[in-house]
């Protein structure tokens, strides 16, 4: 009997040795190739990759702001943090192609492969692996899959010829398992997303759901679905599938905003029980179970109370909101938005827009669409806030100094016991807050539209005042400086500047909250208050030099940048009454005649003055020669004429030189090239005329210029003549230094600045694309702007593309496209804008007038405003 049983296990053991092998194809060798292949190294394969799609879809921020997208987006740095996942499922999936070659698990693991490939961003590979499967496959399971991942990289790519070849060729094949149609169906809603055709996703979202086995997957597919319906204002439908969205088990915050917008799209839009919808926002914050979403009710309360023209109201919810803790920080960013575009267009506070917008970028990535126009747009108001608060600030410190020292120490002392007044109140403000917890704030979010008595802090203008350091108690120390709301910032800005560390300006630690002491050993010191005020005539001098540059600045930009006329020509007028010998008179003018044309008010009288008081400025001659000011062409012509004078220069043929030079000016008053032209010309000048008339000029030019290569050439020449006497200078022409500069210039002549450009090299910095536009084209940019979305939502859905426009002088806009995370991938977006957009409004000319440029380079351009000038640099850059 042992014998038998020996016997048998024998043979057992021989025909499992004898299935080891992967080329034999017998039953016993096929059963064990498929059973270990299936439930060892596919198995495994397998796992990894769902665990990486998994922490992908972990990892990935809904923004329930934004229709959600079909598939979660691949985030690379997912990708590179679980790269040992990939390099296990690649490992594990090869064994099963090399171990158990007679296996049918052979080609699921060569899908596998591919898909490693796919999402390591080794497109190329996974895309010929796709290929494969379909032509070699005899699975037809296993073809179906590999052409919809196929399918899903062509979009991806934006192949879309492609693409469409592959949804033919799928739409005529036959036995199709649920699994791949679900896949399917879900990919060609992919495919209209990536496109831009929004209205042709809900179908094949609705078969995919059809598909669907997965009651999670099914709330999301039913969450976009109502989201579609919203965007296309079908109110009705989008309540139906908001509601089918909280089935499945959704996590919290989709569950929270399906029943927030099912609610708004079924009554709260259109009630007109303004006191249900305010209660059932209410109810919203009140309920304990929605703390993580108070920043968002209190946002979508403060939407509704703006579109009931309860502006005041909408502010102080945006204010709370912006306060509220928060688990998503592009919600914040949202709300920061939200307020700059309220301070910058209903109130027209462009200090406020401009605190709210630094708040805002910090709240968005670089790769959000937000990030590169309110990048772009920064740029303007932080130049505003600078000439604005240095005004202020300098003006106040003025007016103290007018004051005797008693009077001086007695206000430093007055505004001091204020302060300390003010912190220790403002603590105690605090610590009854505090206790009071979560009642207080109910009480502060509840009431009516606005309507609210002085007794809530948030409708008090004085508790508002003063609440400044509370806010920075309990919420730390935010973008926003403590005490912006106030208009008058004066004295309390010098002293809030000090040693930047200030009281106010930093949290107090628990235990000190309720010490009179340490609040009052915070305060400024008396002392350095006092050094702040300018009491010598050089400190004071000092001071209003720096406003006078403040009242220049703030003019053109009014005017230029914001488009606010009035407000231009406040700040100008006043530049001239307060300095009526500044030598940026005639610059003032001239922008007080734009200004007032654009107003239809006495331009006339600007352009007399001009021509009275300063005739040969190349402002006035702009203006008595307006179809020569500016442009390509001018530029191309005044910079043609700047070389042969130079050259005529160099040959010391001064008289020739100095004809063209001024019959350029005159012909083209205003490009690219008229400083230079102007500093060439003084140049001709130290030949021609007295030292005396040469330095004159020199000195009037150092004040209108503000090319920084030409102010430090023109101070260079000014310092060669100035610092030594003349006695000095015919000594030096003796035998001049050849590493500095003579000083008796009628002898050896200074050499030009070089063309040293003010841009830099960042090919690794964020880009925008930039599309020049005159006025006429800039008021159908709405129109412009829509085309482009659709042409972003077709070809770059993955890179959240935004457009914005700004102004870059009075007669050119910009439009902006943001944000790119590098020069190449800007160059790839402006190659299919010249290839692929097409809209009426744009001619070729004008697309191809198109550029790329960094952040950085794009603060220069906004600030100097030459196109042209960056062109140059763009063609040898990029």
């Amino acid at each position: 009997m042992q014998r038998v049983i020996l016997f048998f296990f024998l043979i057992i053991s021989v025909n499992l040795l004898s299935s080891c092998s992967s080329q034999k194809d017998t039953f016993t060798n096929r059963l064990y190739h498929n059973t270990t292949a299936r439930f060892n190294a596919y198995y495994y394969a397998k796992e990894k990759i769902l665990e990486l799609e998994k922490e992908i879809e972990n990892e990935y921020q809904e923004d329930f702001s934004q229709v959600l997208p079909v598939f979660y987006p691949i985030d690379s740095s997912t990708v590179s943090a679980k790269e040992d996942l990939l390099k296990e499922a690649r490992e594990m999936a090869s064994k099963a192609v090399d171990w158990h070659k007679i296996s049918k698990w052979v080609d699921p693991s060569y899908f596998l492969i591919g898909k490693v490939d796919y999402y390591k961003g080794k497109h190329e590979e996974a895309q010929n692996t796709f290929k494969f499967l379909n032509v070699n496959s005899s699975q037809d399971e296993v073809r179906h899959v590999a052409l919809i991942q196929l399918l899903r990289s062509f979009i991806d790519h934006r192949q879309y010829e492609d693409a469409s070849f592959v949804i033919d060729f799928l739409s005529k094949e036959e036995n199709i398992s649920d699994e791949n149609k679900q896949y399917l169906y879900k990919t060609l809603a992919y495919y209209y997303e990536a496109r831009g055709e929004m209205d042709l996703m809900a179908p094949s979202l609705f078969k995919s759901l059809e598909y669907t086995s997965s009651r999670s997957e099914a709330s999301r597919i039913n969450f976009i679905l109502a989201q579609l319906y919203q965007k296309s204002g079908l109110d009705a439908f989008a309540y139906e599938y908001y509601q089918k969205a909280l089935s499945g088990s959704p996590n919290y915050e989709r569950t929270f905003f399906a029943q927030l917008y099912s609610q708004q799209v079924a009554e709260l839009e259109r009630s007109k029980d303004l006191k249900r919808v305010r209660e059932y926002y209410d109810d919203l914050y009140k309920d304990n179970k929605n703390v993580d979403f108070r920043d968002v009710i209190l946002f979508e309360k403060g939407r509704f109370e703006k579109k009931q023209g309860n502006l005041e109201e909408a502010i102080r919810l945006y204010t709370l909101a912006a306060k509220e803790e928060g688990e998503n920080e592009r919600q914040k960013g949202y709300i920061y938005e939200e307020l700059s575009n309220v301070y910058l267009n209903e109130k027209e506070d462009f200090l406020k827009t401009k605190y709210y917008l630094d708040s805002a970028i910090s709240k968005f990535k670089e790769t959000d669409k937000n990030h590169g126009v309110l990048a772009a747009r920064k740029v303007i108001f932080d130049q505003y806030a600078t000439n604005y608060e240095l005004l202020t600030y300098n003006d106040s410190l003025i007016q103290l100094s007018q004051l005797s020292a008693e009077e001086q120490e007695k206000y430093v002392d007055d505004f001091l016991a204020l302060e300390e007044e003010r912190l220790i109140n403002e603590a105690k403000m605090a610590e009854e807050k505090k206790s009071q917890g979560i009642f207080e704030n109910l009480l502060a979010f509840g009431g009516g539209g606005g309507g609210s008595g002085a007794s809530f802090y948030w409708d008090n203008p004085v508790a508002i005042q003063r609440g400044a350091l509370e806010f920075t108690q309990i919420w730390g120390n935010r973008p926003l400086s403590d005490n912006w709301r106030s208009s008058d910032r004066g004295f309390q800005e010098a002293a809030n500047s000090v040693e930047n560390n200030i009281a106010v300006d930093e949290p107090m630690e628990e235990a000190e909250e309720n010490s009179s002491a340490t609040i009052t050993a915070k305060l400024p010191d008396k002392n350095t208050l006092l050094s702040q005020i300018p009491n010598t005539p050089e400190e004071r001098e000092k001071m209003v030099t720096q406003m006078e540059e403040a009242y220049f600045n703030l003019g053109k930009l009014l005017y230029f940048d914001l488009k606010q006329s009035e407000k231009s020509i406040e700040y100008l007028e006043a530049l001239i009454e307060k300095y009526p010998e500044t030598l940026k008179k005639p610059e003032a003018y001239y922008t007080l005649f734009l200004a007032n044309q654009d107003l239809n008010i006495n331009a006339d009288r600007y352009a007399q003055l001009l021509n009275q008081e300063f005739p040969n400025s190349q402002f006035t001659k702009s203006i008595n020669n307006p179809d020569k000011v500016s442009g390509s062409q001018a530029n191309l012509a005044s910079g043609e004429n700047y070389k042969v004078a130079y050259g005529l220069y160099k040959d010391r043929a001064y008289e020739e030189a100095k004809n063209i030079i001024r019959k350029t000016l005159d012909e083209y008053p205003l490009t690219k090239n008229t400083d230079r032209l102007l500093l060439l010309d003084i140049m001709i000048t130290g030949q021609l005329e007295s030292l005396e008339i040469y330095k004159n000029r020199l000195q009037t030019y150092l004040q209108q210029t503000k090319e920084e290569e030409l102010l430090a050439f023109a101070e260079k020449l000014l310092n060669a003549v100035s610092d030594e006497s003349e006695e000095v200078a015919e000594e030096n022409a003796e035998e001049p230094d050849e590493n500095e500069l003579p000083s008796d210039i009628s002898i050896v002549k200074p050499e030009p600045p070089a063309e040293v450009s003010p841009y830099k090299e960042g090919l690794n910095q964020t880009h925008i694309f930039i599309l020049p536009m005159n006025a006429s084209l800039a008021e159908t940019a709405n129109d412009l702007t829509a085309s482009l979305e659709s042409f972003h939502n077709a070809n770059f859905a993955n890179q959240r593309l935004r457009t914005g426009t700004i102004s870059l002088g009075k007669d050119t806009s910009i439009l902006i496209i943001s944000p790119f995370s590098s020069a190449e991938k800007s160059l790839a977006y402006k190659e299919a804008f010249l290839n692929s957009f097409n809209n009426d409004s744009l001619t070729e000319e004008i697309k191809n007038s198109s550029f790329v440029i960094s952040i950085g380079n794009f603060q220069q351009l906004n600030k100097r405003k030459d196109i042209e000038e960056y062109r140059s640099f763009y063609e040898k850059a990029y």
